[in-house]
């Protein structure tokens, strides 16, 4: 065995390949991009792919591991939200072969739309979750996750945050494990949800998990960290990469350590309390643990002192944990002016917003690299959502205002977006007898999250050469017969059709068509 220096990211590609995985699936996402990347790059032997969406993604990993394979998905935390209608489904159903979700939560929203705690998701899907705290432990327990995915039959969540994902650790490298596909056989009882089947089914659910609650108690993944010099005055229970704060901040206190979030150990959480004079949960975002102990009983300090907003860090551990006061930045770090993100120089979206802006319209924004059309110089969009919904959004203006503000307004969206989720709303205006104008801002890739190719820019995550999905064509088909493909550094003309078609009392679709600059 040898160690390397690894991402979080990479150290889970790895588990996932000395596990045995034979297929991955994926939307990319920060913080959870570098997952799937790693894997098509280092282990060819698995299966990789980038599916449309989180909501696919999902659905062609439960579809691999019903055939008997055992399979990773992974997406960021939002991605969850669009893959929550198979997850809760597929928690009914089980598995065959494993099926391992890595949900990647952002704690400050460095590079999301919110700061949600998916902790959530296994409560309310009824799955086990693991928190791993470093990159050698994203590792051991993605690889552990595959083997607690087959023995108790459940889709298995390991959630990460944006610190372990993208921090580096020394990671212990083992062996891959060579697993044979399970064999496939027909049983629509277990995997055809109608409601007569639904219902025994949420039976072994809830029989799970207490087996599952058993194992909480019993594995080391859950551990007790008493202190070295006997001292058991102060406790603290806490999880992810917070334990590691805890650990710098408060080394002469006892920990429970938790490693599996979902279902808690309560034993555990017994014992330890029962041995401290003083209980903490130190957690970051939602008070997750926190409310489950005071459920227990059990009088507990947490959110009180512990932010709930943004991520934690050793210095805002130490401070709350041991009364210090607040540490003023050096001045140094006071002088250093704002840098906020922009537009790379040269991007082909700020041609577009340029136009926006000169034209004053009401620009109903997406999820990309577009939406820093929202800050300065172009200031140029003043609604944006979650993805694929700034064609939705468009027509709910439109059916709000009337046409006075169809005829002021745009919907703009990515290429990626349009295909992850634009395809359905831009169905519905057309079908709604919606009348706005929709700009498609084509750059050839996924670009905010690092230039990877989707269904529509003609090659597979593995490098292969695939379909180009032609998105002129999908809009024809859906019903815009007003579609017009244009290269936006052709200045002048883009804003004549942008005039042009925003004054048109009919569906129409304006691409342009020009690649991302940093697209070597």
């Amino acid at each position: 065995m040898t160690d390397a220096v690894l991402l979080g990211n990479e150290a889970i590609a790895r588990g996932a390949y000395e596990a045995g995985c034979h297929v991955a699936t994926a939307y990319p996402g920060t913080p959870s991009t570098e997952i799937l990347e790693a894997v098509a790059r280092d282990f060819r032997n698995i299966k990789a792919q980038w599916s449309p969406n989180e909501k696919v993604a999902m659905e062609v990993a439960a579809g691999a591991s019903i055939a008997g394979a055992r399979v990773l998905v992974a997406m960021k935390h939002v991605g969850l939200n669009v893959a929550a209608d198979p997850l809760f489904t597929f928690s009914y159903t089980g598995v065959n072969g494993a099926l391992v979700i890595i949900n990647a939560d952002d704690p400050g929203a460095w590079s999301s739309q919110n700061e949600q705690d998916n902790r959530h998701f296994a409560r309310a899907a009824k799955v086990p979750m693991l928190s791993p705290s470093s990159p050698d432990e994203a590792k051991e327990f993605t690889r552990l996750a595959f083997d607690l995915s087959e023995q108790y039959d459940r889709p298995v969540i390991v959630r990460i945050t944006t610190r372990i994902a993208h921090s580096q650790g020394v990671v212990s490298l083992g062996e891959c494990q060579e697993v044979a596909l399970k064999p496939f056989a027909r049983d629509p009882r277990k995997y055809v949800m109608i409601p007569a089947h639904a219902r025994p089914r949420h039976r072994i659910v809830e029989e799970k998990l207490i087996e599952l609650k058993e194992f909480s108690n019993a594995t080391k993944l859950n551990r007790i960290e008493w202190s070295s010099d006997g001292n058991r005055r102060r406790g603290i229970i806490t999880d992810s990469v917070a334990y590691q704060y805890v650990k710098e901040a408060c080394p002469n206190d006892s920990v429970l350590k938790i490693g599996m979030v979902w279902p808690l150990p309560d034993d555990k959480i017994k014992e330890f309390a029962k041995e401290v004079d003083e209980l903490y949960v130190v957690e970051e975002l939602d008070p997750f643990i926190e409310d489950y102990v005071r459920a227990m009983g059990i009088k507990v300090i947490g959110k009180e002192i512990i932010p709930i907003l943004g991520e934690l860090n050793p210095v805002i551990v130490d401070q709350a944990m041991n009364k210090k006061e607040k540490i003023s930045l050096p001045l140094y770090e006071k002088e250093i002016p704002a840098r906020p993100p922009a537009l790379c120089k040269g991007c082909p979206h700020a041609y577009v917003f340029e136009v926006l802006n000169k034209l004053n319209l009401h620009v109903n924004g997406d999820i990309g690299c577009y939406t820093l059309g929202v800050l300065p110089p172009y200031n140029a969009m003043h609604t944006q959502g979650c993805m694929g919904a700034s064609i939705g959004m468009h027509l709910g203006v439109e059916l709000a205002q009337g046409n006075a503000m169809a005829r002021h307004s745009v919907a703009v969206i990515g290429d990626s977006t349009f295909v992850h989720s634009g395809i359905p709303a831009l169905i519905d205006l057309v079908y709604n007898k919606g009348t706005g104008t929709v700009l498609i801002l084509d750059n050839r890739v996924t670009a905010m999250t690092g230039q990877q190719d989707h269904p529509a820019s003609g090659k597979t995550l593995m490098g292969e050469q695939t379909h180009e999905l032609n998105i002129e064509a999908i809009c024809r088909a859906v019903g815009v017969k007003r579609v017009f493909t244009i290269d936006p550094k052709k200045v002048e003309e883009l804003e004549q059709l942008i005039v042009n078609e925003v004054a048109t009392p009919e569906p129409s679709v304006i691409i342009t068509n020009r690649i991302c600059i940093l697209v070597r």
